[in-house]
């Protein structure tokens, strides 16, 4: 990996942190493939918790100016493929099979907006702004709506989407971009308390969790879904962690995974 991504891995923790604060931390073909690479990495790895950062004081200003210079009058196959390798890093942000943190200290306009909505859990300062400034380009933030818009909902996206507005950590909260908002100088102790937490749920059940709520949406009626719920809860009791568990929970201790 360049400098542009510096990773740590300890304590069941991957920190995955853009640096590249001279840009903003926009993105460009290289930067994608390295986050591509990394999160396909962490889903066979042993961390239990991924949190995506940047260095700076912008969380992602989106797609980098002279990466898009590069792309006018290219074809439209040329900007097929393009389009498709960031439509990669999203859907694999996205899946990824482990919980997700977004640690948002700055401004995240266009992609960076997609960047936070692909993570299961967002964290932002008071001070960060966000924009889906696609629209003032003449273009539209196709590649990140999907995660755009089941973050914040259609009828939020419908306005952003179009205005290409500016909206404050305030409003991102509201919509539901973040989960919470924080002091500037709260922030990393705010993530570090989530690490915590989810370093204390089991890391099947912890890591699974986004699996079965696509499942249980994409589920054709309520007779599917009971049958599904069924079955996946009876899988997690017999388990090794579901027996660990609840054994530990009657024996009133801590449970083995719980050692960090």
């Amino acid at each position: 990996m360049s400098q542009a991504l510096l990773i740590e891995s300890g304590n069941g923790v991957l920190r995955l942190r853009m640096n590249r604060p001279a840009v903003h931390n926009a993105f460009d073909d290289a930067l994608i493939a390295e986050l591509t690479a990394a999160l396909q990495a962490a889903a066979m790895g042993p961390e239990r918790v991924v949190v995506l950062e940047s260095e700076g004081a912008s969380f992602s200003a989106g797609a980098d100016l002279n990466w898009m210079r590069s792309l006018i009058g290219a074809d439209e196959q040329t900007n097929v493929a393009d389009a498709s390798r960031l439509a990669l890093l999203m859907r694999t942000l996205n899946e990824l099979p482990k919980p997700t943190i977004a640690k948002v200290q700055g401004a995240a306009f266009g992609g960076g907006v997609g960047l936070i909505a692909c993570c299961d859990m967002a964290i932002g300062t008071s001070t960060a702004l966000f924009a889906l400034s696609e629209a003032k380009l003449g273009l539209l933030p196709a590649v990140i709506s999907p995660y755009v818009i089941e973050a914040i909902g259609a009828r939020q996206a419908r306005r952003y989407f179009a205005s290409a507005e500016r909206f404050d950590a305030g409003k991102a909260l509201q919509m539901g971009l973040l989960h919470d908002v924080v002091a500037p100088e709260e922030l990393d102790a705010t993530v570090e308390v989530l690490i915590k937490t989810l370093l204390s749920a089991g890391p099947v059940a912890s890591g699974s969790a986004k699996q079965l709520i696509r499942d249980v949406l994409a589920a054709e009626d309520t007779t599917t879904q009971d049958a599904l719920t069924a079955a996946r809860i009876a899988a997690l009791r017999v388990s090794p962690e579901g027996q660990e568990g609840l054994t530990a929970f009657l024996e009133k201790r801590k449970p083995t995974w719980m050692s960090f």
